[in-house]
């Protein structure tokens, strides 16, 4: 396994449409595997998308499990072209990400969802999900379509905060 370079804004790349996925082999898995390394090795990260390490195919891996949000949850989901079939609801909720390391945001995101999915051996997945989980679902979708959350807040200046930097045994950290 390899941990990836995650694009980070401005890079135009994360502003590109991501293929559906046709082809479920060996290579597909252990792309997966590498992407789940990474997002490990960012801090605090529940989720990730393929388009955030330079590869635009419709994959998302997702888990909340560990957050203080838990539930309800469905636990760790790696999600191959994955489509929201229903959404209710709306709640402004506060989001970062890998691709935008500086800063978190006020985005307004549906409540509940339904999903269809496949997984890495293109087996059909189906989901509902709600809280948490349905809007790290919602953020890591929209870089499969060339969106980042800041595309998505209200305004600018009143819904973007620059994330804070802490100091630790010496070494400078920015919070999660």
């Amino acid at each position: 396994m390899a941990s990836l370079e995650i694009l980070k804004v401005p890079d135009e790349r994360l502003k590109q449409a991501s293929e559906p996925v046709d082809v479920f082999d060996d290579i597909l898995r252990t792309f997966v595997k590498d992407l789940e390394e990474t997002r490990q090795m960012g801090p605090g990260a529940v989720g990730i998308a393929a388009p955030q390490v330079g590869h635009f195919q419709r994959i998302v891996i997702v888990d909340v499990s560990k957050t203080r949000k838990p539930v309800p949850n469905h636990g760790y989901m790696v999600l191959v072209n994955p489509e929201i079939t229903h959404w209710e609801g709306y709640e402004m909720g506060r989001e970062g990400c890998l691709s935008v390391p500086d800063y978190t945001g006020n985005v307004i995101r549906a409540t509940r969802l339904e999903v269809k999915a496949q997984d890495p051996w293109g087996k059909p997945l189906e989901y509902g999900m709600e809280g948490f989980e349905a809007r790290a679902l919602q953020h890591e979708m929209d870089h499969l379509d060339g969106m980042l959350f800041i595309d998505r807040v209200v305004s600018r200046r009143t819904d973007l905060f620059r994330r804070k930097v802490y100091q630790k045994g010496g070494k400078s950290r920015k919070s999660s």
